[in-house]
């Protein structure tokens, strides 16, 4: 069950964050996408505004250019750079010192096709030496049936493992095609979706392990809570199996001997009613337990005389102690004041001071001290006896936890008295504890504020 609860928690934190990676490298592909076409369509309509210039037509020689009926160029059709242009009539790349003034004002390679209305080429123009094939095939890359009659029109291809945009004009009953290199550019976009899967499976498989550590942690509270709850159905099981079979056993016998009298079966009926009232205390016990929890919000606290608390639970006990022959002492420092819920906490006293007793040895001495401890209130109840062992004291205050089952039936205890007054003083933000040697007795401290 836990297993596949903590799948479960894996596979929801798993897709959830996959789903948010994938929303943010998205976003962040799709902007640099954007930036990355904006700034390829400025360059290429820079370039062809360069080609559009009327001072450049001018100076372009056309004989090198012109292409055949058959759309074949019969040249190189690149400028020979022996026309110089001046350098403010450039604007910007190529008017440096030793720039071709002929060659268009772009960080890319870059050419330019012209065609007739039939998509014939008819003129070409580039900075490098290329095939009139060359021409011809990114000619027919482009897309020629959007191509509309005044408006622009841009697009992109690849030719021999190079990445291609080209933009169309029209010019005057023709077209020109410009066409520029953006091989670096697609390849930052082709990294970013090899960077973005790296990082991203890198990411899963760390989130993956941190995701498990704390799936694990988180129901390791759970399973505990689960483990202890089972614990405590079969413990409650356990004790109210035995007094019903006592009581069923019982009645069994007033059944067997429906002709007796009362008074001859009225041993009968006592064991009944032990065992009933025995019940009766631990269904209360347990429903005082269920019901603490509930209460938390609407309990009452106010500031009350500790030391009057103590001596008013003392005070009438000291008579049965004497009966059991055990000495009692006390040191209760007067006027010693706590915030909490004085009913509550005097509980908590006759639950400690009567374990005390129980679990005395034969002439075995109490001993119960009140003292303020900075800003504190330290109250210790300890008793001569076999004491506790090591390995118990962190369990004694779990319910129906007991060191030994014998000994705490025999003395009419069920394991509750101790998860009680830990969960009253849990609810008063306060500390019970326990110290013990073994063979010598046990101290119990609570402290409250």
């Amino acid at each position: 069950m836990f297993k596949k609860l903590r799948n479960r928690f894996l596979i929801v934190n798993l897709v959830s964050i996959s789903i948010m990676m994938l929303v943010a490298f998205a976003t962040i592909y799709t902007i640099t996408y954007q930036n990355v076409q904006r700034e390829t369509n400025m360059e290429l309509y820079k370039v062809s505004d360069f080609y559009h210039s009327p001072y450049n037509s001018s100076k372009m020689p056309r004989g090198e250019g012109q292409g055949s009926g058959s759309g074949g160029s019969t040249g190189s059709g690149s400028s020979s750079g022996s026309d110089s242009f001046p350098s403010d009539t450039m604007g910007g790349d190529n008017g440096g010192p030793g720039g071709d003034p002929n060659s268009p004002p772009a960080r890319s390679v870059s050419f330019m096709i012209k065609t007739d209305d039939k998509w014939k080429i008819t003129d070409t123009h580039s900075r490098f030496d290329m095939e009139d094939t060359f021409y011809t095939e990114a000619l027919q890359k482009v897309d020629q049936n959007k191509v509309g009659d005044s408006e622009r029109q841009t697009g992109q291809f690849a030719l021999d493992g190079t990445d291609w945009a080209y933009v169309v004009d029209p010019s005057g009953a023709g077209h020109m095609i410009v066409f520029i290199d953006v091989t670096a550019q697609q390849g930052i976009l082709t990294n970013l979706i090899y960077t973005f899967a790296v990082v991203g499976l890198v990411m899963l498989i760390v989130i993956y392990f941190l995701s498990r550590y704390f799936a694990n942690r988180s129901i390791a509270p759970v399973r505990e809570a689960f483990e202890k709850q089972k614990q405590f159905i079969g413990d409650a099981s356990h004790e109210l199996k035995t007094p019903l079979a006592i009581i069923n056993t019982n009645a069994d016998v007033l059944l067997a001997n429906q002709e007796d009298t009362i008074a001859n079966q009225a041993k009968w009926l006592h064991y009944i009613k032990s065992e009933t009232e025995r019940m009766t205390g631990l269904t209360n016990d347990l429903l005082y337990l269920t019901q603490m929890d509930d209460s938390r919000s609407t309990m009452i606290h106010a500031k009350f005389n500790m030391s009057d608390a103590v001596e008013s639970i003392i005070l009438p006990m000291e008579a049965v102690i004497f009966e059991k022959n055990i000495s009692l002492d006390y040191n209760i420092e007067p006027n010693l004041t706590v915030h909490g819920n004085s009913e509550q906490i005097k509980q908590v006293i006759l639950i400690l001071l009567d374990n005390a007793v129980k679990y005395s040895g034969p002439k075995g001495a109490v001993n119960v001290t009140l003292q303020k401890q900075n800003n504190d209130v330290m109250l210790a109840v300890s008793n001569t006896g076999e004491g506790i062992a090591p390995e118990h004291l962190d369990r004694i205050f779990d319910r129906f936890y007991r060191t030994d089952s014998s000994r705490a039936r025999k003395h009419g205890g069920h394991g509750l008295g101790l998860a009680i007054a830990r969960s009253i003083v849990d609810q008063h933000k306060g500390e019970l504890y326990a110290r013990s040697v073994v063979g010598e007795g046990a101290t119990f401290y609570v402290r409250l504020s």
